[in-house]
């Protein structure tokens, strides 16, 4: 039986209502606590029905998220610098690293997002769920995905994120949608539930005129920067 009690109660404890982790105080006082819970959880998804399975898939590449974040902290982000230039090679061991057995496969976290959760639930939304502890993400929700209310969490995600200032907004005068470089990244993704990013995007955002695939699309520069709380 799944259990997300355990991730939740973290969650609620070191995640304030904007996203942003108290990585000190959890580094300090529970990372065996995160260590023990992704240890229990099932090592196959055989079995699970559709939303037992995307809730766990969702819980469990945040979770390896902030596990990693909190093996290595303090950090300023996921994408560090090596005298003041980008070290892509730690940043591609972030996403590329095993972290986790899954069906008998070791697992990374461009594992759980690309072969699993895309490909298997072709749904957009989880690009609102999924955080890689930056800035530039998804605000990482202070509790647990739960199967039995994941597709509502996902359409308030969706919400959120669209209505965002910082993600995503519409310069009626100019007639410029800016948005973040998920929906570039990830378009064809979205383009499986509209016929462009803008018409996708109006579906939360209403304007007049309506965003078509017409309305010029620029895309935000994206915020490396560790989602965490100030620190004192």
């Amino acid at each position: 039986m799944l259990d997300f009690t355990p991730w939740n109660t973290l969650l609620q404890t070191y995640v304030d209502d904007q996203g942003r982790v108290d990585y000190a105080r959890w580094q300090q006082q529970a990372l065996p606590e995160l260590d023990a819970w992704l240890t229990s959880l099932p090592n196959t998804l055989d079995g699970l029905v559709t939303e037992d399975s995307l809730a766990l898939l969702i819980n469990l590449y945040n979770a390896l998220t902030i596990q990693q974040v909190l093996k290595h902290y303090p950090i300023d982000s996921i994408l560090p610098k090596v005298l003041g230039l980008p070290n892509w090679l730690a940043f591609w061991r972030f996403f590329n690293r095993s972290l986790y057995t899954l069906d008998g496969q070791a697992v990374s976290l461009n594992n759980v997002e690309h072969d699993r959760l895309r490909p298997q639930f072709k749904e957009p939304r989880i690009h609102f769920a999924v955080v890689c502890a930056s800035v530039g993400c998804p605000i990482l929700r202070n509790e647990a995905y739960w199967p039995d209310i994941v597709e509502a969490q996902l359409e308030t995600d969706a919400h959120r994120f669209i209505h965002n200032h910082d993600k995503v907004r519409y310069d009626t005068e100019a007639g410029v949608l800016y948005c973040s470089k998920i929906f570039k990244w990830y378009g064809q993704d979205f383009l499986r539930s509209a016929p462009s990013i803008p018409e996708y995007i109006g579906t939360y955002l209403p304007s007049n005129p309506p965003l078509s695939p017409l309305t010029e699309v620029r895309y935000l520069p994206y915020d490396w920067s560790l989602n965490q709380q100030s620190i004192p």
